[in-house]
């Protein structure tokens, strides 16, 4: 159809003429009302946007002489963060002549990386620069087992909660 009798077509209706496909042969135009098009455009963005993941990217940092209950502590740190949709970057901070035992480093984020397995995956591979190492981990979409620290610690807050619920005595009336 000319362009000319489209137009006329839709002035007739009330309504706009809206090119749909330019780049087609001959160009693609739809009659429509041009603002209700533009509403509705708008509310399919802000629907796609509402479901849009947002990834958030937080440290964990360590150092390469970690002692073992300091290690456990930035775990649970790492698994709540994980758990809570993020990504984490684990860096592990070398000072001084600590740099020459790289090897430490890579070991202390190889553990990290097999304890979160279950949760996370390995989005980063270790990498060392300058003075710091790191690598990232990504949650998974579907987690293929239980977290390693987190939910050790809240089992046996659960069970102690429930055993001092059991020794509770109701007053008797005499």
């Amino acid at each position: 159809m000319a362009t000319e009798d489209a137009l006329a077509r839709a002035r007739a209706a009330g309504l706009d003429l809206i090119e749909v496909s330019p780049t087609a042969q001959p160009p693609v135009c739809r009659i429509a009302d041009y603002g209700r098009l533009k509403y509705e455009q708008s509310k399919k963005d802000k629907d796609a946007r509402k479901k849009q993941k947002n990834w958030e990217l937080k440290e964990v940092k360590l150092r390469p002489k970690i002692e073992t209950h300091d290690y456990e502590t930035k775990a649970r740190m790492a698994e709540r963060l994980l758990m809570d949709g993020g990504k984490v970057k684990v860096t592990i901070m070398f000072r001084g002549r600590e740099i020459t035992y790289a090897s430490f480093g890579r070991r202390l984020l190889d553990r990290m990386a097999a304890d979160m397995t279950p949760i996370a995956t390995v989005e980063r591979e270790p990498k060392l620069e300058g003075k710091n190492m790191f690598m990232i981990l990504a949650p998974r979409p579907v987690p293929t087992g239980p977290p390693k620290f987190s939910s050790v610690r809240e089992h046996k807050a659960e069970a102690k909660g429930a055993s001092s619920d059991a020794t509770v005595k109701e007053p008797t009336s005499a």
